[in-house]
């Protein structure tokens, strides 16, 4: 795995998928991507997704699909993608979001906020606890 680094932290990290999304339209596998720094709004934002309302297992697959900019050739990786992974990846990529999320903070700040702190998959929509 190889990272984009700003002057003060990580902000994109590439990544390679145990098993790789195979294009049900063209046939291709990609297994190489690249994955942005999450920000508020990709954990706040999907909560809003009445998908996600009615199955808060979505909750993955809509953050993923914000913050996977590039999948092999794809540049537009949209929840339908997501939906496509085998298990093995969808899991590897929660793994990596949250491990890429989490961060160690140099200035004393906090490493983990509440959403950060929970799993894609348990994360609550806002004001229910």
């Amino acid at each position: 795995m190889s990272a984009t680094k700003h002057p003060a932290f990580q902000t994109e990290l590439e990544f390679e998928l145990p098993k790789g999304y195979l294009d049900p339209k063209t046939g291709e596998l990609h297994r190489q991507g690249v994955m942005r720094l999450a920000t508020a709004a990709d954990e706040i934002l999907p909560l809003r997704d009445p998908r996600v309302q009615q199955n808060e297992a979505y909750l993955a697959v809509i953050v993923l699909s914000r913050v996977v900019v590039r999948l092999g050739s794809l540049t537009e990786v949209h929840p339908g993608v997501i939906e496509g992974l085998y298990a093995s990846d969808l899991a590897y990529l929660e793994r990596l979001y949250e491990a890429f999320n989490a961060g160690e903070e140099e200035a004393g700040a906090p490493a983990r906020t509440p959403a950060r702190g929970a799993s894609l998959r348990r994360m609550t929509p806002l004001g229910e606890a």
